[in-house]
């Protein structure tokens, strides 16, 4: 079976309390690293990282964005991964120096992990600082669900030049009859034996099939995730707005051009005076319509 490409496959245990999810980025993948030439340790990093926030913003069920952060000290500096609820992904990542094959602290040195949650009706956004525990993105985010959520949460992640990949298990609260003391280190141990290469190219209901199939698995239809990023040349222009006309100003005496350049999408936006100016014309106030209704 040809596997789904950019999408999320969630499926459920009939019966038992847990419920899974794999996700597939394919295309996204390729339209995140076609725009900056990583070192492979980082671009495997990375689409482990997109892959986890696929999974993790399905199952937190977001009705805005969340933003996976990894700040390093090491030789990496940053990675960044945005997924909203509507599964619109974008992602960078910034390093200096030669990249090994090594565990993630050593490349990350003494980093620090944020998790946000930014809600789409503006809302206050959460923010979490999540302990560098682990030797792997899975590990890590598996200490946070179990800790903010209270549900045992398990990741298994994957990620190459092609493909980036994962799946993830999670056991909910017994409910009645739905209870099962040896399900949980069944489906784990069962997925443990995962491959990579299993991980990127089976399709989801091959990879259940391969590990549950002596299971009662309901498969639900696969939702499409695709790589959307959120600047724009009015975004640069409130950011400007931001600044003030004074720094801008004195920007443009020293450069005849502001460039901003989106480390996400690899766009490019120049403002020069007349552009500025254009910022920071005023809006007139609106006139109250004599219209009589």
């Amino acid at each position: 079976m040809k596997k789904p490409s950019d999408s999320l496959s969630r499926f459920l245990f009939e019966n038992l309390p847990l419920r899974g999810e794999i996700v597939r980025l394919d295309d996204v993948w390729q339209h995140v690293i076609d725009r900056h030439d990583y070192p492979t340790v980082l671009r495997d990093m990375m689409g482990e990282l997109c892959a986890a926030a696929v999974l993790l913003a399905a199952t937190l069920k977001l009705d805005g964005s969340m933003i996976l952060q990894v700040h390093g000290t090491g030789a990496v500096k940053l990675l960044v991964v945005e997924c909203s609820g509507d599964m619109e992904l974008r992602a960078t990542a910034k390093w200096e120096g030669e990249l090994t094959h090594g565990r993630l602290q050593d490349m990350v040195g003494d980093g620090r992990f944020v998790i946000t949650l930014d809600p789409k009706d503006g809302g206050q956004a959460y923010q979490g600082i999540v302990p560098l525990e682990g030797d792997s993105i899975a590990e890590i985010l598996e200490g946070y669900m179990t800790r903010s959520e209270q549900l045992q949460t398990r990741l298994w992640l994957a990620a190459d030049g092609k493909s980036a990949g994962g799946m993830l298990l999670q056991k909910l609260p017994e409910q009645g009859e739905l209870n099962d003391e040896d399900v949980w280190d069944r489906a784990t141990k069962l997925a443990d034996t995962l491959k990579p290469e299993e991980i990127l190219n089976l399709s989801a209901g091959d990879l259940v099939h391969r590990l549950y199939h002596e299971e009662d698995i309901r498969m639900f239809d696969a939702q499409s995730v695709v790589f959307r990023c959120t600047c724009s040349r009015d975004n640069v222009a409130n950011m400007l707005r931001m600044i003030g006309r004074e720094e801008v100003d004195e920007i443009l005496a020293e450069r005849e051009e502001i460039e901003v350049h989106c480390e996400f999408c690899n766009e490019r936006y120049v403002f020069d005076k007349v552009d500025a100016d254009a910022v920071f014309v005023e809006v007139p106030a609106v006139t109250a319509s004599k219209t009589v209704h």
